[in-house]
């Protein structure tokens, strides 16, 4: 598949090529994937019960969502399913929101649920949407 100039469709065989306009939605999904891995660390951190499995917790928690998150769910990652996108994004979100309830207070927690939710679904319907070979 060929691109050509002002074309916006993503290449399905080159991902690098995965692109177009950014909207301020993208901009906020942008902000949300960083403090779900913020939120990850931190609850993380409160897992376990000595300081080696405080520090352990707090690094490899959001590294594997990173890894979970790089692999199937980023914009250039190598394996685009529509399916293990959309699990990455459920599992890594749902958990930052689960981390959110357990470390805020709930009118934050609350807040971030719905930042999430309504950014995530915008990003798949609406006038932000974006085909899942970039989102």
């Amino acid at each position: 598949m060929t691109q050509q100039p002002g074309d916006n469709t993503v290449d399905p065989v080159d991902p690098a090529k995965a692109g177009g306009p950014v909207n301020a939605n993208d901009l906020v999904a942008f902000a949300v994937e960083v403090l779900a891995v913020v939120l990850l660390a931190v609850w993380g951190a409160h897992l376990g019960t000595t300081t080696l499995e405080h520090v352990l917790a707090g690094i490899l928690v959001p590294a594997i969502a990173a890894v979970l998150w790089g692999l199937f769910a980023a914009p250039r990652a190598r394996s685009r399913v529509p399916a293990l996108v959309v699990a990455t994004k459920v599992l890594v979100l749902g958990t930052a929101i689960v981390a959110a309830w357990s470390l805020l207070s709930p009118v934050w927690a609350g807040v971030v649920t719905v930042v999430v939710v309504v950014n995530t679904l915008l990003m798949w319907v609406g006038p932000f949407a974006h085909p899942l070979g970039r989102d």
